[in-house]
């Protein structure tokens, strides 16, 4: 299908869906990547500032951060190019289904900082929200998409029953 025909088509898809899975959440990860990968030592204080090294980043931690850079840049591109390209929704729920596991892998790794991380947000830094908050609503995005919440009601067809 082309692409021309697949944007005509995701008409079909809610205005809010669209722009959020096609632009907001994409652009928002891509900055993450940027920290990740180009502020490391930024992004360790923000992350946990007491275990964050005072100067020089240790290699192996370095590597590891270059190496999450690459996964959110995967991420952004996988949502922002697969979803743009094509207007299936059964494609979108595949691909959103996937990002929401993903969400709660992603709330998972965050648990050693404390249960109160999850609900504490006068305490959040940017960072946190980026991490938790932002998470939050992308993870409730893609469940109210996931079960059809926002779409127009499909007409009931039904079957004729053949006469024997």
């Amino acid at each position: 299908m082309a692409v021309s025909t697949a944007k005509a088509i995701q008409k079909d898809i809610p205005l809010w869906y669209r722009c959020f899975f096609l632009y907001i959440e994409p652009l928002s990860t891509v900055i993450g990547a940027y920290y990740a990968c180009f502020q490391q030592q930024k992004y360790l204080d923000l992350t946990h500032g007491l275990s964050a090294p005072l100067t020089g980043i240790p290699t192996s931690t370095s590597i590891v951060l270059d190496q999450l850079a690459n996964l959110y840049l995967l991420f952004a591109l996988n949502e922002g190019l697969v979803l743009r390209s094509t207007s299936d929704q059964r494609v979108w729920r595949t691909l959103l289904f996937c990002l929401l596991l993903a969400d709660i892998g992603h709330l998972y790794s965050v648990r050693a900082l404390g249960l109160q991380i999850y609900w504490n947000v006068a305490n959040w830094n940017a960072i946190d929200w980026g991490n938790i908050g932002f998470v939050y609503g992308g993870a409730a995005t893609r469940i109210c998409f996931l079960l059809g919440i926002g779409f127009s009601p499909r007409p009931v067809t039904r079957r004729r029953r053949v006469k024997a």
